[in-house]
Formats: structure tokens, C-alpha cells, sequence
């Protein structure tokens, strides 16, 4: 059985209370003897993303060549997970992501985040420093980092008229360039992104940071990056611009800066 065979198929657990039980899916990765005194690598996708998206396939192909423990899995009411993706919030996806860095790793890791994922890095980071378990965290690499996106880049870009449907029916159907579906965005997922949002306080990410930004991004723009570098005023941190990239950075050569990064971080 080959190292990418070996994870073909996605493991499961149970997560939550009797009201609020998740099935979630992962696949992980063991370190072979070449990989073992390395970080492990942890992806954490972004909103309405999946586990078997092109960055993190390639990005687990080039793991298992390098003998480099991986970690990835699907938020509830994503991919293969269970659960409602409309009931979801920062929240849950929150505990589920801290759950199984603390759960289904060992060691230092790196955390890689892409998009909503970059959001759930930092509060990851948070969560580790109030238990006093920094030293899980080997440095992250970013991936069009949407922190506090509920806010920052939904709610104040909205019109008055999408806010009131918010407010009063709870949902709003949202269309996607990335999906041929609408998608709900709630009024639960709103109101609980509040209580997560980060820009405004000095943040820690207790590793070195690389940020990965296209220039042509229409969700996540420049500046949102730039925001961020601003606020890890301790840590080091370093921001690659892409020119002609987009939100994804899914291309050949997207993927080759992204594996560059995260080699970097040792």
C-alpha cells in the first residue's frame, strides 16, 4: 500500500452533545522516519470548502513524498462531514478545528489556512494560548487570511435591503462565482461571527506567519492582508503579493509558493 493510498478513504468521529452531535471526516497522515522530527502540517479549508479541494491534495501528495505527518478533515456541513451547513457558525467550526489539532496530532504543527481557514488559524492560536499550549505551534502559512469576515467582508459590504432579509427571515441566499448553488448566509452565523472577531487587539500566532495574497482577489482583498500583518506586531511575519493571482491560488504555481512556505518552517 503506497503512502497516498493509505489514506484513500476518510476516518470518522463524534463530536457534541446529544442536541448538537457532528460526525466529522478526517484523513490523517503518519510521519515516516524521514518526516518524523518535522512539524506536522494541519490544513483548515474555508468556508464551503472540502478536504479533497486541489491545494490540499497537492499539498498532501507532496507530504507523503517528504514523509510529513498531514492532518485535514471537513468542518461540519462540509464535504464528507455531517451536519447541517446552514446551522454552522465560527463557533463550531471553531471547537471542531481546536478538537482535532489537540485530539489528531502530536507535536508541533503548522497550521495552514486558507481563506475562512486563516480566520480559524488565529482563533486556534488564541484558544492554545489560554491553555498554555503554545508549543503546538510550529508557524502558519496563510492563504488569503479572511479574518473576522462575517463582519468585515459580508455585513458592511451588504445592502441595507440583504441585512433586513438577515434580520428578519434569518437567511439570505447567497450567490457564488464557485458554486452553481446559492448558499445561506444566517443571521446565527452573523451574530456569533461577533463574538470571534480579532482585528482591533494585538493577536499572537507564536510562529512565524507567511501570507499568500493574489492581487486579483474579489473576496479577500490586499488590503485585509496587510490589515493582519499590522496586527502581529510580535511575531514574524512575511506577505508574498501575487500579482495576477486570484482568491484560490489553486494554479501550478500557487501551489509550488505554498509548499515553498510552509518548507520554510522547520
Amino acid at each position: 500500500m503506497s503512502a497516498i493510498d493509505q489514506i484513500s478513504e476518510p476516518t470518522f468521529l463524534e463530536l457534541g452533545d446529544e442536541r448538537n452531535r457532528r460526525r466529522l471526516a478526517f484523513r490523517r497522515r503518519f510521519p515516516t522516519d524521514a518526516g518524523k522530527n518535522r512539524p506536522g502540517l494541519v490544513w483548515l479549508g474555508g468556508f464551503k470548502s472540502d478536504m479533497l479541494s486541489t491545494k490540499v491534495t497537492m499539498l498532501d501528495q507532496w507530504a507523503a513524498e517528504q514523509g510529513r505527518a498531514l492532518l485535514r478533515f471537513d468542518y461540519s456541513g462540509h464535504g464528507e462531514s455531517g451536519g447541517d451547513f446552514a446551522k454552522g457558525t465560527i463557533s463550531q467550526w471553531l471547537e471542531e478545528s481546536l478538537h482535532m489539532i489537540r485530539e489528531q496530532t502530536a507535536g508541533p504543527q503548522i497550521l495552514i489556512g486558507s481563506s475562512m481557514g486563516g480566520w480559524i488559524a488565529m482563533l486556534v492560536a488564541r484558544a492554545l494560548g489560554e491553555l498554555d499550549e503554545t508549543h503546538r505551534i510550529a508557524g502558519m502559512v496563510l492563504i488569503a487570511p479572511a479574518l473576522d469576515f462575517t463582519q468585515e467582508l459580508m455585513w458592511k459590504q451588504m445592502s441595507e435591503e440583504v441585512r433586513a432579509e438577515i434580520m428578519d427571515k434569518g437567511v439570505w441566499m447567497r450567490e457564488s462565482q464557485y458554486s452553481p448553488n446559492a448558499y445561506p448566509i444566517t443571521r446565527e452565523l452573523i451574530e456569533d461571527g461577533r463574538k470571534h472577531l480579532l482585528f482591533g487587539s494585538k493577536l499572537r500566532s507564536y510562529g512565524p506567519v507567511h501570507i499568500l495574497q493574489g492581487m486579483q482577489d474579489p473576496d479577500v482583498p490586499p488590503s485585509h492582508s496587510m490589515k493582519l500583518v499590522h496586527h502581529l506586531g510580535t511575531d514574524p511575519v512575511s506577505l508574498t503579493l501575487i500579482k495576477d493571482g486570484d482568491h484560490r491560488l489553486s494554479r501550478e504555481e500557487d501551489i509550488a509558493r505554498l509548499i515553498s512556505a510552509v518548507e520554510k518552517i522547520t
